[in-house]
């Protein structure tokens, strides 16, 4: 098997190196192709892998950056201000061919502004959308987009749900099931934007576009892409997370209570924990910059190690899959 090699923006996230060392640790342990380039302050990181394997420390590179682009800078001051950013740096190694995907937890605004201007959208394509994996009772829906464009046209929408289409056949979905969010399934429910995308969608060839899906639809697993802006998309998503997070929670505080609740919550809790496993949030955590010349994954920011390494793993995948490359095929048929 060819080697994978990822570029980490170490310095990015809210809780600094040591989880996402540690889960970049982890991931060369499980998959042997993998190498890794943590970029960042050399001094810090190599204290953070000096207990590293020789054979893993081997596939691991550390490549210096003085700078750090904080979770509050404007975007503007992240591209003109700090040209030697730990996230600058790692999205160059990937325009220059010296690693084949980025991932960093860092500042969303300023990862999605030093990704259009390092690598890149591809032709046709006028504003990269995130996309991730929601669970369904279906399985799994791709959603975009999450954040990253909070006033969309209904071009922009259009390019999103080929975007999303093409995603998920690389991820094994045939011919998938492509819907607009809305408040409503009937044709005259919706805002403008949404409605004029709906109409480019219906005349679109080669693209699976089923309609309107509402937000408890999508859990359905009614579609398995589902297209929105990114101010809906984020909402949606955090919401999602806070609900499982919620229900867990409180699922936990009842089997805590009295007697006949301990003694059903010690025959449930398995089956609970493995349904609270399957959901959390940090099994799904990596969000892919769709329409870039390159891959880009953002991790939540306040992920640990855990969500640290799935998005690593959603890197791993689309390099595998050769993304970039199947969505820049796809484009000139499915663009109109």
């Amino acid at each position: 098997m060819s080697a994978q090699i990822i570029a980490i923006d170490a310095m990015g996230g809210d809780f600094g190196p040591r989880s996402i060392v540690q889960a970049s640790i982890a991931c060369l342990s499980a998959t042997p192709s993998l190498h890794l380039t943590l970029v960042g302050q050399p001094s810090l990181l190599e204290d953070l892998v000096s207990g590293l394997a020789a054979a893993d420390r081997a596939r691991l590179q550390i490549v210096a950056a003085s700078e750090v682009v904080g979770m509050d800078e404007r975007p503007s001051q992240a591209l003109r201000g700090k040209p030697d950013s730990s996230m600058r740096i790692a999205l160059e190694l990937v325009r220059d061919g010296k690693a084949q995907a980025c991932v960093s937890a860092g500042n969303t605004g300023a990862l999605m502004a030093l990704s259009r201007f390092v690598l890149k959208t591809l032709p046709g394509i006028d504003r990269p959308a995130m996309v991730a994996a929601i669970p369904t009772q279906a399985g799994y829906c791709q959603l975009l987009d999450l954040g990253a464009n909070v006033d969309c046209s209904a071009e922009n929408l259009y390019q999103f749900a080929v975007m999303g289409s093409v995603a998920a056949q690389a991820l094994g979905v045939h011919r998938p099931r492509v819907a607009l969010l809305n408040i409503g399934t009937e044709d005259i429910k919706g805002n403008q934007q949404v409605k004029l995308a709906a109409s480019l969608l219906q005349g679109a060839r080669g693209l699976n576009y089923v309609g309107f899906v509402e937000g408890d639809g999508l859990y359905r697993g009614e579609a398995d892409v589902v297209v929105c802006d990114g101010f809906v998309g984020n909402i949606l998503l955090k919401s999602s997370e806070g609900l499982a997070t919620m229900i867990a929670g409180r699922i936990e505080q009842l089997f805590k209570g009295g007697v006949l609740s301990r003694a059903a919550g010690a025959v449930a809790m398995p089956l609970l924990k493995r349904l609270q496993a399957d959901l959390a949030p940090a099994r799904h955590n990596g969000a892919s910059f769709l329409g870039l010349q390159g891959i880009v994954i953002k991790s939540h920011g306040s992920a640990g190690v855990q969500g640290f390494q799935s998005a690593i793993q959603r890197a791993l995948i689309e390099i595998q899959e050769n993304l970039p490359q199947r969505l820049h095929g796809r484009l000139e048929d499915l663009l109109p």
